[in-house]
């Protein structure tokens, strides 16, 4: 099978403004039961997860596709060659964070579509999420700690929101310093 193309702000060193528009669009939720093309899209989004080595998660928006799907590793965090068996990894559809605790919690984020840098986002250290799982069912699960802030970053995708629209603390390769200074001002 063929990669499949995870869509990106930037590459080397211009804009990409037709996949920044779709990173940028709020994902339409999935009618249940789903359809064909759902299920499609959904399996496409699984395959592209389990291509990457460096993904904790994925969003359907990172792949093109506008549909409230999410996808992240729920273990195994640090391993570059993870398992990738279907209960190393959890499937939401139509996500919502119904709840949330604890005191807010910054760490510094990287993600696929923001390729080079690293932001500083503050996050609950503990959710409750209801969702559907990939047959349709409802689901309410509780996530904590790391897998509460992967969760949170898959479902700020769903938003058109990025690491790149919160303001903690920009890290990035010092050569490439000036293009993300440029960029990002522009966006202000």
């Amino acid at each position: 099978m063929p990669d499949i193309k995870i869509l990106t702000l930037w590459c080397e060193e211009k804009v990409n403004e037709e996949q920044t528009r779709m990173l940028r669009k709020v994902s339409e939720d999935i009618p249940i039961p789903m359809d064909s093309q759902v299920k499609r899209d959904l399996r496409l989004l699984i395959d592209a997860f389990l291509q990457r080595d460096d993904a904790l998660g994925l969003a359907a928006p990172q792949i093109g596709c506008n549909r409230r799907i999410i996808v992240f590793r729920n273990k195994d965090f640090d391993e570059r060659d993870w398992s990738k068996h279907s209960k190393d990894f959890d499937i939401l559809i139509n996500p919502r964070i119904t709840q949330t605790r604890g005191e807010i919690e910054k760490g510094e984020e990287g993600c696929l579509s923001c390729p080079e840098i690293k932001v500083e986002v503050a996050r609950f250290p503990e959710i409750k999420v209801r969702a559907c799982d990939p047959e349709g069912r409802k689901i309410s699960k509780r996530y904590e700690g790391f897998l509460a802030r992967i969760v949170q970053h898959e479902i700020d995708h769903l938003e058109g929101k990025l690491i790149v629209d919160y303001r903690g603390t920009f890290y990035c390769p010092p050569n490439r310093l000036e293009f993300f200074e440029k960029m990002l001002q522009k966006g202000n």
